[in-house]
């Protein structure tokens, strides 16, 4: 089978690689059927990531069908429809066991499909430790519903959790990218007394304020002081930093009222500075790292209640034959694309 693979730093390419095969008795081989590409996925393009390793397929939004299970794997069989995590994880070590999968201490645990493993830019990949990985896609819930159910919107869903989010707070959400979007979504669950998002790109202002017009929107060059209008105490009781971008981790803490929690969930190419002189008078907590995907099966009963719904972020579809004209697009923010669903046909 064709393969997208990171070839060196700043290179993506098809390579014939052969179709996976059960490694592991926990392992299940699924046939992909739509994927997307992730803004880590650039990243790793880029040189950013140092545990990717070249030479492995990308990718880690996806969803697809079962093809083969390992002879451990109790929850699953042939042709069940599933969504499968961006992160591998044993389910029993202590970290996966307190809901830190994040830090499983698998030597594959954490993020690795797409990253340290083949991922699922091809027509199939291996899932190891299925019984965690993967997730049953209810009937009425189509694939296009739950393609992100494993990477970004586990991302918003765990961002909003763990941020405490309470019904007065005013929550400032930095970047309306997908990450940004579907942080939004699921701290529109928690019901807080008003959400302000912070954007630069107008075509992304516009999608907010089509899709979710009871959210507040600025800008960063007006964001510090539309929040300290805003809020009821000169700040955002929580905010959210996911936009990655120059300046906006600064910009997250300075919005931040005292004794706020500023959760950070963007990515970043650059190291990002805790000028701690400035910000002691702030008492902040700072909650950051890598999503805890352990909430997949509570999303897809939310969509499948029709309480969240991500498909307005499907902005392009290509074949997985033009990946590489899906990249470029994706990487150029070009014609308003927000997320790219890639059709996994045959090649």
């Amino acid at each position: 089978m064709l393969a997208y693979t990171y070839i060196r730093k700043g290179e993506f390419g098809f390579i014939e690689k052969p179709r996976p095969a059960i490694r592991e008795s926990g392992d299940a081989i699924v046939r992909v059927t739509l994927s997307s590409i992730c803004t880590s996925d650039l990243h790793i393009k880029h040189g950013s990531v140092p545990r990717a390793v070249p030479g492995i397929t990308v990718g880690h939004e996806m969803v697809g069908i079962v093809e083969e299970t390992g002879n451990a794997v109790k929850t699953l069989k042939k042709g069940d429809r599933v969504s499968v995590n961006v992160e591998t994880f044993c389910g029993e070590c202590f970290f996966c066991r307190h809901g830190y999968v994040n830090n499983c201490t698998d030597p594959n645990g954490g993020w690795a499909l797409g990253c340290r493993i083949d991922g699922g830019q091809a027509e199939y990949v291996r899932v190891p430790y299925a019984d965690q990985g993967l997730k049953r896609i209810p009937d009425t819930v189509s694939d296009e519903q739950a393609l992100f159910v494993g990477d970004i919107l586990a991302t918003g869903f765990w961002a909003a959790r763990i941020s405490e989010i309470k019904h007065e707070d005013t929550v400032l959400i930095i970047g309306a990218g997908p990450t940004g979007i579907c942080t939004l979504l699921c701290a529109m669950l928690k019901e807080p007394e008003r959400i302000i998002v912070c954007e630069k790109s107008e075509e992304r202002v516009e999608f907010i304020k089509m899709h979710y017009p009871g959210i507040m929107v600025t800008n960063p060059e007006d964001c510090k002081s539309f929040v300290r209008e805003n809020s009821s105490h000169s700040g955002a009781d929580v905010v959210i930093e996911a936009a990655g971008g120059e300046g906006t981790f600064r910009l997250a803490w300075e919005c931040a009222r005292p004794n706020a929690i500023v959760t950070i969930v963007a990515m970043y190419d650059k190291p990002q500075v805790l000028p701690l002189p400035d910000m002691y008078g702030k008492n902040l907590t700072f909650k950051t790292g890598g999503v805890d995907g352990c909430d997949c099966e509570e999303i897809l009963e939310l969509i499948k209640k029709g309480k969240i719904d991500t498909t307005p972020l499907i902005t392009h579809r290509y074949p997985l034959s033009r990946i590489g004209e899906a990249y470029d697009l994706f990487e150029k923010r070009g014609d308003g694309v927000i997320k790219i669903a890639i059709e996994n046909t045959c090649i």
